[in-house]
């Protein structure tokens, strides 16, 4: 008998989650229940430290729809949201972390507002459970990004949504080394709708995502996905030199009034320095696009693959 392709796949990163593996796995199944029991759930262990792998591994063997897939190293959550996307093999394909933030019992939901001829349901937090600092670091990257990179962006939206296969196609052949699956999602198109949903509180743990790591993060996506910066050097560039031109026009003037009759010293150090901070910061800016070509043209894989549980 040929096995049947599922309808839905769930594609969850894991990392640093070994006590929610199984609630994430039973909920999300028994949720998943009410749609079809046509479905896998794929797990992509990301280089964790305790035995998250183990606790996959004793899931998949007592439900041959778990799968899971584990990582050479950490390579960061998008690009293991990419190893999960190119094993997905459903019609439709859910993407959520592993916290149980994203709340399994969502997905019914977001699957039945999908049938409604979207393309793409991405699920809002409308009351988001995490700590003032994780929300205002969110709120300032996002505020970031949008402005960087000429994008609207929902700081209620992240991954967690449910996507057709045809737009998951279109995502896996963007094979850039800077991943960020919102952005990706949103350059691909498609028709597309948002979903207020319950956020949960987080059970275990703490997030790996402090402010350092989302200014990193974003300053890598907008070097990845947007000129500005670069466009911004070129304004700054001539508004200085503008200045300098008014200032010159300024000091001839009062130097043929008899005003000034000794050059200043301190304006020419000034200048100096000045300009000599804004050609180091803009070499600097020029740098970065340089280095981030260096790492593409590389054409190292998006990640490697240690072990699967189908193996």
């Amino acid at each position: 008998m040929e096995k049947q392709t599922p309808l839905v796949s769930v594609v969850s990163p894991v990392y640093q989650a070994e006590p929610l593996v199984e609630a994430l796995v039973e909920r999300t199944k028994e949720a998943l229940r009410k749609i079809t029991e046509r479905f896998e759930i794929i797990l992509v262990e990301d280089g964790s430290r305790d035995n998250s792998w183990q606790a996959i591994q004793q899931e998949a063997k007592q439900d041959q729809r778990v799968k899971g897939i584990k990582l050479s190293r950490n390579y960061g959550q998008h690009p293991a949201i990419t190893a999960g996307l190119d094993g997905a093999q459903g019609e439709w394909i859910v993407v959520m972390d592993c916290d149980l933030q994203d709340r399994p019992e969502e997905i019914v939901p977001l699957y039945y507002k999908a049938q409604e001829g979207y393309d793409i349901v991405l699920a809002r937090r409308h009351q988001r459970k995490d700590t003032f600092l994780k929300k205002t670091f969110s709120w300032l990257f996002y505020r970031l990004l949008a402005y960087l990179t000429g994008t609207k962006y929902d700081a209620g939206v992240a991954n967690f949504g449910i996507y057709h296969h045809k737009v998951i196609n279109a995502v896996v052949q963007m094979r850039e080394s800077v991943r960020y699956f919102p952005i990706m999602v949103q350059w691909v198109g498609f028709r597309q709708t948002k979903l207020d949903v319950q956020h949960a509180a987080r059970q275990e743990g703490k997030t790996t995502y402090n402010f350092k790591r989302m200014m990193d993060l974003a300053i890598d996506i907008i070097l990845a996905y947007s000129d500005k910066p670069l466009r911004l050097t070129i304004r700054m560039g001539l508004l200085i030199a503008l200045s300098a031109l008014g200032f010159a026009i300024y000091n001839i003037i009062l130097y043929y009034r008899g005003v000034m009759q000794v050059p200043g010293y301190t304006s020419l150090i000034v200048s100096i320095w000045l300009l000599s901070g804004l050609m180091i910061a803009i070499l600097g800016v020029v740098g970065l696009y340089i280095g981030k070509t260096f790492e593409g043209v590389k054409n190292r894989p998006i990640y490697i693959v240690s072990q699967k549980t189908q193996d």
